[in-house]
């Protein structure tokens, strides 16, 4: 059974920094790409990042570029997002992404991070 299990988000303050986490299991980490998406309320879900789990490859949207850092650690099966000088407008629910062989959708349960 595919799982994606997100961790991190919280409170903090705009300008700060928090590293989300999203441990996976189920299916052979090191073939896929893995993304982070965020909602915020009223808003539809968008991209902001993915790495690619054979060569450690990189994609950043706009939003994140310069601020938000995507790295993944094969061994502990586990992606993380470092965000830094957040913003206001970062705050959303931050989803795990992973899309298989068929292209079926797999989404973790979210974390909420908040920056006023």
């Amino acid at each position: 059974e595919v799982q994606l299990v997100e961790s991190g988000g919280g409170l903090v303050q705009a300008g700060g920094s928090l590293r989300l986490s999203c441990a996976a299991s189920g299916f052979t980490f090191e073939d896929y790409a893995i993304g982070w998406f965020r909602q915020a309320p009223g808003k539809e879900r968008e991209a902001v990042s993915c790495i690619s789990g054979s060569d450690g490859s990189t994609v950043y949207e706009d939003s994140a570029k310069g601020r938000f850092t995507i790295s993944s650690d094969n061994a502990k099966r586990t992606v993380y997002l470092q965000m830094s000088s957040l913003k206001l407008e970062d705050t959303a629910v931050y989803y795990c992404h992973y899309s298989d062989y068929t292209s079926r959708d797999y989404w973790g349960q979210g974390t909420q991070v908040t920056s006023p």
